[in-house]
């Protein structure tokens, strides 16, 4: 539940974080030509901004966060790569031996992928936010992020911070992989972000957990309906117990009442038609009732 929770709020977050980019960047980078934007409203990397890239990569060193600071100024707003590479490094001190080696081949993979798989995909900036989410993922996996995570669940807490998951999407997408690392990492880190979301948000972030709480919360079980093959089969039941033993009145009264209701008389061949019917079904264990049924009737017509 507090995952799922979490999950709404990264949700509302990603939804926030898009209107703060979107407002600075016409002013801050105007479009320099018609080329340009054009290629924005098409939500594709301008010309420019791939050539950049691409120079950036080829001069980027192996070691350190050099290849993620090259996505850091796009037209796509693909932010948050440098930022993480930077808080790996610095925190890299607080991890065990296990913990260490992790970070150094994760971000080793991610630039490696970065570099090669760039100049092979669309400047569409949804092909280009999904290349670098898988990319970001299979290196995490590969590497197995869960292992250092439980072994290092302190540590990981304290790199995630709630304003970060409001700006940076690969941001999200490492912390939605930590959830699955097993329920200690999963309560740790839910418990942190609400935290930190509280000293941010205040009282929105109680409505919003009332909330999620309520849209989660199991449906109230409707009345019991008994599919009508369950009741056959608990009537044969009832009536293989009772032997020879005479039919309680309330059996003759749903009965009745299945029939409709049509009135306190009714035709007693209407009613022997149903009794042969339910004779039928009930083969020659039955007999004995529809004889004492017969009597009754009888006594009735009297």
């Amino acid at each position: 539940m507090c995952a799922e929770r979490l999950g709404h709020f990264m949700t509302l977050a990603l939804v926030l974080a898009t209107f703060d980019p979107a407002r600075g960047t016409d002013a801050t980078n105007p479009p320099e030509g018609p080329q340009d934007r054009s290629s924005q409203q098409k939500g594709r990397l301008s010309l420019q901004n791939t050539a950049e890239i691409q120079h950036c990569l080829v001069n980027a060193g192996d070691v350190g966060c050099g290849v993620f600071e090259c996505f850091e100024n796009n037209s796509c707003e693909i932010r948050g790569l440098h930022g993480i590479c930077m808080t790996f490094l610095h925190n890299a001190g607080k991890f065990d031996a296990q913990g260490k080696s992790f970070i150094k081949d994760a971000l080793k993979c991610k630039a490696h992928a970065l570099r090669h798989r760039f100049g092979c995909i669309s400047r569409k900036c949804p092909a280009i936010r999904e290349m670098v989410f898988q990319l970001q993922r299979e290196c995490y996996l590969k590497h197995d992020l869960c292992a250092a995570a439980q072994e290092n669940t302190r540590v990981i807490v304290e790199m995630i911070h709630f304003k970060d998951l409001l700006l940076h999407e690969p941001y999200v997408d490492l912390v939605n992989l930590l959830l699955t690392c097993g329920e200690e990492v999963k309560e740790a880190i839910t418990h942190s972000v609400q935290v930190q979301c509280e000293q941010n948000w205040g009282s929105l972030c109680s409505i919003l957990s009332f909330c999620t709480s309520a849209i989660q919360r199991p449906p109230t079980a409707p009345p019991e309906r008994q599919p009508q093959v369950d009741r056959a089969k608990l009537s044969r039941a009832h009536h293989g117990e009772a032997g020879h033993h005479l039919p309680e009145p309330s059996s003759r009264e749903t009965g009745r009442g299945a029939k409709g209701e049509r009135g306190s008389k009714s035709h007693p061949n209407a009613h022997a038609r149903g009794r042969v019917g339910g004779l039928g079904a009930q083969g020659p264990s039955g007999s004995s009732e529809w004889e004492d049924e017969q009597s009754e009737y009888s006594d009735i017509r009297r």
